[in-house]
C-alpha cells in the first residue's frame, strides 16, 4: 500500500499587511530604544518578505481598530497570555476550517464522512474542546472519527503529521486522513528592545494548510505523488539556539542567528545518511520544498548542497508572499510545487524532499516519490 498525497488546500486570516506597513507598525511603538528603532527598516526590507498576514487588525496601524492591543502606542498594559489565547479560541478553528473545507472539495470522489483519520497540527494555542472538535461538527466528520492533537512542536511540526499520517496509511487499507496544520504568530507579537526580537517580530506570520492522504495500492496510487518517508535528526547540545516558551504575555520565542550554520553544518550528512537509504543522493531529486525559517537559512542550504536557483524557487515564493507561518508552511510550498507540475508535466517528477527546522535543534524531512 502506498501514502498517497491526494491534495493539500491553504487559507489565511483576513488582513494582508505590505512588510512595510509591519514595519511601520513596529516604528510607532514608543518603548523601542533608539538604536532598535533605527535597525527595523533594514531588518524588515532586508527579511525576503513582502507581504503577511494576521488575524487581527492591530498591525494595520490604526488604534481605534486595536482588537488586542490598548489603544496606545506604548501597546501597555500589555496582552496577557490568556487574553491572547482567547483571540486564537475564536480564529483558529476558523481558518482551519476553511483549509479542510477546501482540501476535501479538491480530493476526487471523497465526502467528509468517508474521513477515518484526523490530524490537527498547531504551537500557537490551545483550547479543549479545540479545532479537532470544531472541525468534526462543521464539515460533518463521523463521530467515531479517531483523533491525533500534535502540539508545539514549532516550524517542524507538519512532519510530525505527515509521519503520523503515513504510519496510519500503512496500517490500515482503507484510511482517509486529513491533515490540518494552523498557527496564528501574530498573536504572540512582543514588544522587547532587543535585536532577536525584532527579527522575530518581523518574519513570522499566520496560515492553516491541510492535506488529503490515503492509503491506496499500486493500481490506484500508480502516477500519483506518495509519501515514502521521514527522518528526524536531533542535533546535540543545541537546546538553547531556539525555543519557545510560555509566558505571562504569550508565548516566548527565542532564535540564535546560529542556527542556519548549525543546520547546514549538519544537513550534508543528515541527506547522504536519508537518501541512500531509498538508493538515492542529491542529484536525484526532482524537487526541494525547504522551510523558510528566514531566507538566510535558504541561501545556507542552496549554497552548500549546491541547489540551482530553480530547486528554492519555490521557498522563497512563499516566503515572499506569506512570510514564516510556522508549521503550516511546508504544505504552501509543496501545494506551490504540485500545482506548477500540473501545469508543466514534461517536467521531471519523480523524486523530492522536503526540510524543516525546529527546536532540539532538530532536522526534519520527508521523500516524496511518484508511484
Amino acid at each position: 500500500m502506498y501514502t498517497v498525497l491526494e491534495a493539500i488546500a491553504t487559507s489565511n486570516p483576513t488582513y494582508k499587511l505590505t512588510q512595510s506597513q509591519a514595519a511601520d507598525f513596529m516604528l510607532k511603538t514608543e518603548s523601542l530604544s533608539a538604536a532598535i528603532r533605527k535597525r527595523i527598516p533594514s531588518i524588515y526590507a532586508n527579511s525576503g518578505i513582502d507581504y503577511r498576514f494576521s488575524c487581527i487588525p492591530d498591525y494595520g496601524g490604526d488604534l481605534q481598530k486595536f482588537e488586542l492591543y490598548p489603544d496606545n502606542w506604548e501597546l501597555t498594559p500589555t496582552p496577557t497570555t490568556f487574553s491572547r489565547n482567547q483571540k486564537y479560541e475564536i480564529y483558529a478553528p476558523k481558518l482551519a476550517l476553511q483549509a479542510a473545507q477546501q482540501a476535501i472539495a479538491e480530493t476526487e470522489n471523497l465526502r467528509a464522512q468517508d474521513i477515518t483519520h484526523l490530524i490537527v497540527v498547531s504551537c500557537t494555542g490551545f483550547s479543549a474542546p479545540g479545532i479537532d472538535i470544531h472541525l468534526i461538527k462543521q464539515l460533518g466528520l463521523s463521530y467515531t472519527i479517531s483523533r491525533t492533537m500534535i502540539g508545539f512542536m514549532g516550524c517542524h511540526a507538519a512532519f510530525n503529521g505527515l509521519r503520523t499520517a503515513h504510519a496510519i496509511c500503512q496500517s490500515d487499507r482503507h484510511a482517509k486522513v486529513l491533515l490540518v496544520c494552523v498557527e496564528l504568530c501574530s498573536l504572540h507579537f512582543q514588544v522587547a528592545d532587543t535585536l532577536e526580537n525584532t527579527i522575530i517580530n518581523a518574519i513570522f506570520s499566520d496560515g492553516a494548510a491541510a492535506a488529503i492522504l490515503t492509503s491506496r495500492p499500486f493500481s490506484e496510487a500508480e502516477g500519483k505523488l506518495a509519501y515514502t518517508d521521514g527522518s528526524s535528526l536531533l542535533i546535540e547540545n543545541t537546546e538553547e539556539l531556539m525555543n519557545w516558551t510560555i509566558g505571562d504575555t504569550g508565548f516566548l520565542m527565542g532564535l540564535s542567528p546560529k542556527v542556519p550554520d548549525v543546520v547546514v553544518g549538519h544537513l550534508p550528512s543528515y541527506l547522504q545518511t536519508f537518501l541512500s537509504q531509498h538508493h538515492l543522493t542529491s542529484e536525484d531529486l526532482d524537487f526541494w520544498a525547504i522551510h523558510p525559517g528566514g531566507r538566510r537559512i535558504i541561501e545556507k542550504i542552496q549554497s552548500t548542497c549546491e541547489l540551482s536557483d530553480r530547486m528554492v524557487a519555490d521557498s522563497y515564493e512563499i516566503l515572499r508572499r506569506y512570510g514564516n507561518m510556522s508549521s503550516p508552511t511546508i504544505l504552501f510550498i509543496l501545494k506551490q510545487i504540485l500545482a506548477k507540475h500540473q501545469v508543466d508535466a514534461e517536467t521531471p517528477f519523480q523524486n523530492g524532499i522536503a526540510l524543516a527546522f525546529g527546536p532540539g535543534l532538530s532536522i526534519e524531512g520527508c521523500l516524496f516519490q511518484k508511484v
